[in-house]
């Protein structure tokens, strides 16, 4: 692998002016997503890849510390760096599962299990700031990564904003994009809660299988809500985190 990386690194210089660890970063996160890099595979170490690829240890250091930050690499103190075997998503970003799974390697896909529009209820009104009437979409999904499921979700969107729900064939924020109305900013509520028999039986798990349940509400650039999902995770497959600042 590291004649590889040394090669496909030395390539990337001809894609354009870039820094050296943006480049380091792209070459990585490129042979994640083509399976070069295998779920749980050891990195060299920062030392190892500075002198192989005549880089300092800072900017390595900076490669590996962004990919971190996605959820494509973990660091164990001590054991060093190696490729995430569980989806890590990062909650400082507003990615949607279709990217956090591709930005890993990995295929997402969606079986529909209702897409309709509806006359909006007390809590999705409240959730979307609809009055009573309003009509949205609502989609539930059983999302998979390949063959695995990995997350049962249940989301309604104003049906000012998207009108046809068969529109969402995949992703809902390419459609959200595509229609001009990709949010910009969202508030996350999360629990660990216990799946229900029906949950469980849609993620292949035992009834009272624990999961993480995600409540986003996201807003477009003039403040209007444009999504209010909720998903249920596996407990066994999800990691969220957040980076913190002190003082």
């Amino acid at each position: 692998m590291n004649a590889n990386l040394l090669t496909e690194f030395e390539r990337s210089a001809n894609n354009g002016p870039a820094p050296a660890y943006l480049r380091l970063r792209r070459v990585l996160r490129e042979n994640v997503e083509k399976g070069r890099l295998g779920p749980g595979q050891a990195l060299p170490s920062e030392r190892e890849l500075a002198q192989q690829l005549d880089l300092s240890r800072v900017t390595v250091r900076k490669a590996l510390a962004g990919l971190v930050e996605d959820g494509v690499l973990i660091q164990r103190r001590g054991a060093g760096t190696f490729v995430a075997e569980r989806i890590v998503k990062p909650l400082s970003k507003m990615t949607s599962f279709t990217e956090d799974l591709r930005a890993r390697g990995l295929n997402p896909r969606s079986v529909f299990l209702e897409r309709s529009v509806g006359e909006v209820t007390p809590e999705e009104a409240m959730a979307l700031n609809l009055s009573p009437g309003s009509l949205v979409v609502r989609l539930y999904r059983l999302r998979y990564a390949g063959e695995e499921p990995l997350a049962v979700e249940r989301s309604a969107i104003p049906h000012s904003i998207l009108r046809d729900p068969e529109q969402v064939v995949d992703s809902l924020y390419t459609v959200l994009d595509a229609l001009g109305c990709r949010p910009v900013r969202a508030l996350q509520r999360l629990r660990a809660v216990n799946l229900s028999t029906a949950q469980a039986k849609l993620l292949q798990l035992g009834a009272g299988s624990a999961a993480l349940a995600v409540e986003r509400r996201s807003f477009l650039p003039d403040g209007r809500v444009v999504e209010f999902t909720t998903s249920w995770y596996r407990g066994d497959a999800y990691d969220f985190v957040a980076e913190l600042q002190g003082e």
